[in-house]
């Protein structure tokens, strides 16, 4: 609320360079915002009595959003990168994707391996668990298993973390 939509009767006043006036009525807080040609805006309304302050209104409400969009920037986002193997992968194979999956963690991305089986794989599904667990373990340097392997439908999927 700036300026006119302050109802209340007092309020606790803080000056233009921050300086604490005290308890005033509205009416009184309004003509010292105006003599000071800025304007009288509401900064805790739920406080009793509510706290006022004699600012630039287009000046706090710049600094407001720039503040936020520096938050906003200094935030990461973590992405789940997704790796596929077959079951019947050759070990150099493996190692090319063992080395994506460790840069993608080093980046701080999530990983999740997919181990697909197609066709006649399916009936050797527990026989091929091996190979993510291999996986984990090579990587139990820089990550963390953070889904244990589970069967999903026609793959076996798990995730992995950036160590803490």
């Amino acid at each position: 609320m700036i300026n006119e939509q302050i109802r209340d009767k007092e309020v606790r006043l803080v000056g233009a360079d921050g300086e604490q006036i005290g308890i005033v009525s509205s009416k009184e807080a309004q003509k010292i915002a105006d003599e000071a040609g800025l304007d009288l805006v509401k900064i805790a309304p739920n406080a009793k009595p509510p706290v006022c302050k004699v600012i630039d209104y287009g000046k706090y409400r710049y600094e407001l959003a720039r503040k936020e969009k520096d938050a906003k920037k200094k935030q990461k986002t973590v992405e789940l990168k997704e790796i596929r193997l077959s079951p019947n992968i050759e070990a150099n194979d493996l190692n090319t994707k063992m080395n994506a999956a460790r840069k993608f963690i080093s980046k701080g991305d999530k990983v999740k391996i997919t181990l697909r089986f197609r066709g006649r794989e399916m009936a050797h599904m527990n026989s091929s668990k091996h190979i993510l667990d291999d996986f984990a373990e090579n990587l139990a340097d820089v990550a963390v298993v953070e889904k244990a392997p589970k069967i999903e439908g026609r793959s076996i999927g798990m995730v992995l973390a950036e160590k803490k």
